[in-house]
């Protein structure tokens, strides 16, 4: 059922210009045509502003994003994406076909699940040196398993010829692993789907490089 969009305050998403579960909210806005408020919340600033008590009562975890929307907070970005799915108009983000959804769902986990939380900043901090090293390697374990998959799945994007949430978690991954210098040689679909992706406007509006919170220079 959707909501009336008339009777509904702009949603506020407290994020990190660099954080991929952020950017992963971020292109979902853009994509459904979502106005929004960002508050910018510095991993690194005073130790993390995360770690405050007033961002704690937002997200008890102290992690980005969390969205303020139609009277709730959520605080994990495929809940914060499918809930836009199932409550906006606009460009569906997850299909409508029961096996092409539930592939979309399995691309979606496989990466939100599977890779991106071995690599985030709390856990190399906590690696400390070898922090690129133990990076790279989760990275490609997991694409490793992607690739295969998406040559399966994929059309023009990760599940056929429709944009979806599996390629609103591609790209932020994409974009850490040429971080952390993974050779993405080895990944010829992933590295062609991400190519593709960057070029709509959706992905480049919700850029890292295009954020309030950009540093001067890292802005594009």
């Amino acid at each position: 059922m959707h909501l009336s969009l008339a009777c509904m305050s702009k949603p506020v998403l407290h994020g990190y210009f660099r954080s991929s579960c952020s950017w992963r909210v971020r292109i979902a806005f853009a994509l459904k045509g979502i106005e929004y408020d960002q508050v910018p919340v510095n991993l690194i600033k005073d130790g993390g502003q995360q770690r405050t008590q007033e961002y704690k009562t937002l997200n008890p975890m102290q992690q980005v994003p969390a969205v303020e929307i139609d009277g709730i907070t959520l605080s994990q970005s495929l809940a914060v994406i499918q809930y836009l799915d199932e409550t906006r108009p606009g460009a569906r983000l997850l299909p409508t076909d029961p096996k092409r959804r539930a592939h979309v769902r399995v691309i979606s986990d496989l990466i939100a699940s599977g890779i991106q939380p071995l690599q985030n900043l709390y856990v190399i901090q906590k690696i400390g040196a070898e922090k690129v090293q133990w990076s790279q390697h989760f990275i490609d374990r997991g694409f490793q398993a992607l690739e295969p998959l998406l040559k399966q799945t994929a059309g023009k994007y990760c599940v056929g010829d429709e944009i979806s949430m599996a390629d609103i978690c591609l790209v932020p991954q994409v974009f850490n692993a040429e971080r952390f210098k993974v050779d993405m040689e080895q990944y010829p679909t992933i590295k062609r789907l991400n190519q593709t992706l960057l070029e709509i406007d959706a992905f480049k509006v919700s850029h890292p490089s295009n954020q309030p919170d950009t540093p001067a220079d890292l802005r594009a």
